[in-house]
């Protein structure tokens, strides 16, 4: 409401002319300059309204986001997780089992052999496909007597998703109880309790069967180690992961 001016002395008249100018108030019309009193409360009401509006311009602590480690395991989770969609229904790995340096990983290639080539690394318990711009996917691996007493250069002659498992007859003299899966006998069936596993792939020299194989395990425990049989062990959910990336006749190097 806009203020006038409003005048508290009357009409002058007569000698009232001569008489003191009247007072003007500036005032808005219908109020009074604010008492000392008052004027204490507005000081401290405003002075609490900006106390208050501080307040709620405090913001909480920022929460601190997950450690390194607890990324690494929440991916391990995902890429070892239960696979249902399997024939034969894969359970989640027990990461307790496994020693977190075996977890697949893409890591800067120390092989220096050519993009597409397998390569064991018997001595450190990982197998690494080499991938473009010095890259490779790292798997870490078990490793049976086979999977030491073979070297050298060959390749994968061909692969097969949940393989019938025949084991030699060398292997059948020494545990005379595996002789129900001789190659007469058909071998043993696929399914989590075969030793090969979700996924075999098969090491040729030229036309020749090297009996070596990469292939995969339930036995999360052997990772990383030295296990009585077998040749080169992955996880299944890791056997599966290379499988799908390596054609036949792909390059492999066993050092």
């Amino acid at each position: 409401m806009p203020c006038r001016i409003v005048s508290t002395g009357a009409r002058q008249t007569g000698d009232q002319a001569r008489s003191p100018a009247p007072h003007h108030d500036t005032a808005c019309a219908g109020t009074a300059p604010p008492s000392p009193a008052r004027r204490m409360f507005l000081t401290g009401s405003a002075s609490a309204a900006g106390l208050l509006l501080a307040g709620c311009a405090i913001r909480p602590p920022r929460q601190q986001g997950p450690t390194a480690e607890e990324l690494t395991e929440r991916n391990a989770a995902m890429m070892y997780r239960a696979m249902p969609e399997e024939p034969f229904p894969i359970p989640a790995v027990d990461l307790k089992k496994v020693d977190a340096r075996y977890y697949r990983a893409t890591v800067p290639d120390p092989t220096g052999a050519p993009p597409g080539t397998v390569y064991v690394d018997t001595a450190n318990f990982y197998l690494y496909l080499v991938q473009e711009n010095g890259m490779a996917r790292r798997y870490g691996v078990g490793l049976g007597r086979a999977g030491f007493a073979w070297s050298g250069r060959a390749r994968i002659a061909w692969k097969k998703e949940w393989p019938t498992w025949t084991p030699p007859d060398e292997m059948i003299a020494r545990q005379p109880e595996l002789a129900p899966y001789s190659a007469k006998n058909g071998g043993m069936a696929p399914g989590l309790g075969n030793p090969l596993g979700a996924r075999a792939l098969y090491i040729f020299e030229g036309k020749v069967d090297t009996l070596y194989r990469i292939h995969g395990t339930a036995e999360a425990w052997s990772i990383g180690r030295a296990v009585s049989s077998g040749c080169v062990r992955l996880l299944n959910q890791d056997v599966i992961d290379l499988y799908d990336r390596v054609p036949p006749d792909t390059p492999i190097i066993v050092a």
